[in-house]
């Protein structure tokens, strides 16, 4: 049975305000008891405190952020530079499952630098298999770019076949498919999935005072940004359809995620959508 968590991307600011143990404490207040650290920094101070939140909280660690090689302003550990360091910061933390955000943006400009990406990643994956960890790939919108007719994520894929996919359906609907069916599709390479829901927002009234003023560019601007991330449940994705599809593709953790909030507090918006999960009927997957 898949534990629905929280990807803590959104908690990053609350973790360098309060720190780790009480920002986990704040979220398994609201009713969740796992979590994917992405965008903070695993300093041992950190790992002090998300290991304390397990034995206090009984906080479940479901995965590390990773690159392949240090990212430029993100504080997001190395395999290149730091993996002795990432296996024994999994070991503690008894987490089994490593995610690699997004590939470099170099990575993206041909398909010989995505299948040189996907080929050293999949050599770390090979290694991180003999310490008993897996490593899995997030997509974004990008990935469903075609290089002579292939999508760039079935190029890593192909490249890659020790790495398992962690499938974002919001980022899936945004590339222009369904995630149900990309889901499907990955059925069994799939540890984690991330529940992060589609909305078309509503133009703002300066929008319309842009038009009538005659700054017609200005008003297509708004126009072309109306695509918004939103709660679950809140936005247009069919998680009813969504959730039984991750399930069925072997997940193991479906992470609430969203990237921006809107003039919400990330507490407000993740009690939304622990509030409409379960009104779903996943109550026990908490």
């Amino acid at each position: 049975m898949a534990t629905i968590g929280v990807q803590a991307m959104m908690l990053k600011g609350s973790f360098a305000e309060i720190g780790p143990f009480e920002t986990l404490r704040k979220v398994s207040a609201i009713g969740y008891n796992a979590v994917e650290i992405s965008q903070i920094p695993m300093t041992a101070g950190n790992v002090a405190e998300l290991d304390r939140s397990r034995s206090e909280l009984g906080m479940d660690i479901a995965a590390l952020s990773v690159a392949v090689e240090a990212p430029k302003a993100m504080p997001t550990d190395s395999l290149k530079e730091n993996f002795s360091k990432i296996v024994d910061d999994a070991k503690r933390l008894d987490t089994r499952l490593l995610r690699i955000g997004m590939l470099p943006f170099p990575a993206m400009k041909s398909i010989e630098a995505v299948v040189d990406f996907a080929k050293r990643a999949n050599g770390y994956a090979e290694r991180l298999q003999e310490h008993g960890l897996g490593l899995y790939y997030h997509n974004h919108h990008i990935e469903f770019a075609k290089f002579d007719g292939t999508y760039m994520l079935d190029l890593i894929a192909e490249n890659s076949p020790a790495i398992g996919m962690e499938i974002d359906v919001h980022w899936v609907q945004r590339g222009g498919l369904d995630p149900v069916r990309t889901l499907e599709k990955y059925a069994g390479r799939t540890a984690m999935v991330h529940l992060k829901d589609y909305r078309i927002g509503q133009l703002p009234e300066s929008a319309f005072g842009m038009l009538e003023s005659g700054d017609v560019a200005g008003f297509m601007a708004e126009f072309k940004d109306v695509v918004q991330f939103a709660e679950v449940g809140e936005g247009n994705l069919d998680f009813p359809a969504i959730i039984p599809a991750a399930q069925a593709a072997g997940a193991a953790y479906l992470l609430v995620e969203q990237d921006e909030l809107y003039g919400r507090t990330v507490w407000d918006a993740l009690q939304t959508s622990y509030d409409n999960l379960t009104a779903m009927g996943h109550a026990g997957l908490f």
